[in-house]
């Protein structure tokens, strides 16, 4: 079953296919295991993506992001982890621990469902934009996200998937642009994680899978369009195509048919 951690960082891993960043999954940071829900790490290769989720302009080469789901909360502890997975993380892709990469290639997230609540009564976060925050923690600067309370923008489609709230899930899965080829396992599962925690939710995979076509069905070659429609569904299409003809249109159709198979007029 995959679990909200590893969803949330399936879907950023689309998010970024072919673009100038890959994404870890779950990146084990030492021998006693303790894992990293997401390394945004930027490779070279392909483009910076055209624009990105709020929260996320400040990307550099190595991005940490801690996930936290509605059933979590954000609170100080989290944020010590996040430093510690930073620590290890640094001294591991560094070429010695006397030799450590710049700080200023490493950038820290932590993106919540919810607000911390708790975290900002205690620390006060500053906020950045609708839904993002910067807090201070230590001598780092930690970036939080907050996807229940990020704009309804289709940039941020990928975190309202991910927000637990009806309306914004719907708005996420209705406008988030899937990179990779077979997604619906993913958007399944999210939909089914929602009903199982009594959170409603109409949109289902159905009609994602209708709107995704309706989408993108224009730019698929003809013969994959009509791939698997039954022969009756291929007759309703024609007659529904040809009532739209002149008849001089449609008799120079049939002639061209007859024409191609050998059959006089």
């Amino acid at each position: 079953m995959i679990k909200w951690h590893r969803l949330f960082g399936l879907t950023l891993k689309d998010f970024f296919t072919g673009t100038s960043y890959s994404v870890d999954l779950e990146k084990d940071l030492s021998f006693k295991q303790q894992l990293l829900d997401v390394v945004i790490i930027e490779n070279g290769g392909g483009e910076r993506p055209e624009e990105l989720p709020d929260g996320l302009e400040n990307l550099t080469i190595h991005n940490l992001l801690t996930y936290k789901s509605h059933q979590e909360g954000l609170d100080g502890w989290t944020l010590n982890e996040l430093i510690g997975h930073y620590v290890n993380y640094r001294k591991q892709i560094s070429p010695s621990t006397d030799e450590l990469l710049p700080d200023t290639e490493f950038q820290l997230y932590a993106v919540s469902a919810r607000f911390p609540q708790k975290l900002d009564s205690e620390y006060k976060l500053i906020q950045v934009k609708q839904g993002v925050y910067d807090i201070l923690w230590g001598d780092h600067n930690v970036r939080i996200i907050v996807l229940s309370r990020v704009s309804k923008e289709a940039r941020n489609a990928i975190w309202h998937l991910f927000s637990a709230d009806t309306e914004s899930v719907k708005y996420g899965a209705s406008n988030y642009q899937w990179r990779m080829s077979d997604i619906s396992a993913i958007i399944n599962e999210l939909f089914k994680k929602y009903r199982i925690e009594g959170i409603a939710m109409p949109y289902t995979i159905d009609d994602f899978k209708r709107d995704y076509a309706r989408e993108y069905m224009d730019k698929l070659p003809l013969e994959d369009r009509i791939k698997g429609l039954k022969e009756e569904e291929l007759i309703e299409i024609l007659k529904m195509s040809i009532s739209t003809l002149p008849p001089e249109k449609i008799e120079s159709i049939l002639k061209e048919i007859r024409k191609k198979n050998g059959i006089e007029n």
